[in-house]
Formats: C-alpha cells, structure tokens, sequence
C-alpha cells in the first residue's frame, strides 16, 4: 500500500470516530499547508464533524487567527510553545472539540525566521482533555508534499490515540 493510501485511511477512520461520538475538529496548518484538514474532509459526512480550519503560512497569519504575537517573540514560530498556541486559537475560533496545530520547517531554512532548522517540527492536539504538545524531526524528502503526508501521519498516529 503507498504511503498515500495508507495515510488517506487513518484520517478516513479518524473522521469516522468522530462522527460516531459527535465530535468536532478544527485545524490551523503553517508547515502542513491545510493537507490535514484536507484528509478530514476527504470522508463523506465530515461537515458535521470538520467546523473550519486555517492555514496560517506567516506569522502574522498565526497571529491575526489568536496565537499571541509574544509567544511567537518569546518562543519562535517554530516551537512546542507556538503549536499548542495555535491548537488553542483554532479549537477556541470554532469551539470545536479536538484541534491541531503544527508548525515547522520542511526541506530548506526559513529565511524569514531566526529559528528554522529543517526537518524539525512541533504539533500539539487540544482535546477535551487537555492540549497535548508534540515534536519530530523529518528524514530528508523527495518533495514538498512527501514531507507534509510524513507530518500528517505522524498527527494522525497521535490524534487516532486520543480519540480512544
């Protein structure tokens, strides 16, 4: 099975899980570029779970969508910090019930920001529960789209977990 399916069928069973509990999900994406509000969608019935999602490619992005202009000067845009302030802001936005945050640099350094290291990422999951905060570091891939699917998978190993 290609990494693609395999990918597509996680978020397929997340989306399901959360229509069976009546739950909602929301998503504020920089690095991942909206990919994983997309695999949510993908499912039939995901409008009744999927409330909205941002794709906050800048930091001033970030910031006009409720991550405070100080965590990002404090912490960097690339950190635990920033990714749990943006599961914050999304799930707060649409008063969802889970949300996610991920951020960081894939591929080549950000010129724009002090803090890029490539390959390193951070997510963070704000659930009933509470918000939980995540990093990794992404093996060099072929294309931009190789790294955000091996970023969605990874949230998607986690997420499914907490849905449970």
């Amino acid at each position: 099975m290609l990494m693609q399916e395999k990918v597509a069928l996680k978020y397929r069973h997340i989306t399901q899980t959360l229509i069976e509990k009546k739950l909602q999900i929301t998503t504020m994406e920089s690095c991942t570029a909206g990919l994983i509000a997309s695999l949510l969608t993908d499912t039939e019935g995901s409008s009744a779970v999927v409330k909205g999602a941002f794709v906050t490619y800048s930091n001033e992005a970030k910031v006009l969508h409720g991550v405070p202009g100080q965590t990002i000067e404090r912490f960097g845009v690339y950190s635990r910090e920033t990714a749990l302030a943006m599961a914050t802001a999304a799930k707060k936005a649409y008063s969802a019930d889970f949300a996610v945050g991920v951020t960081g640099t894939m591929g080549n350094k950000d010129p724009e920001n002090e803090d890029s290291v490539p390959g390193e990422v951070y997510f963070a999951i704000d659930t009933p529960g509470g918000c939980f905060a995540y990093h990794m570091t992404v093996p060099h891939m072929e294309s931009r789209y190789e790294y955000k699917l091996f970023v969605a998978d990874r949230i998607a190993d986690e997420l499914a977990q907490l849905l449970h």
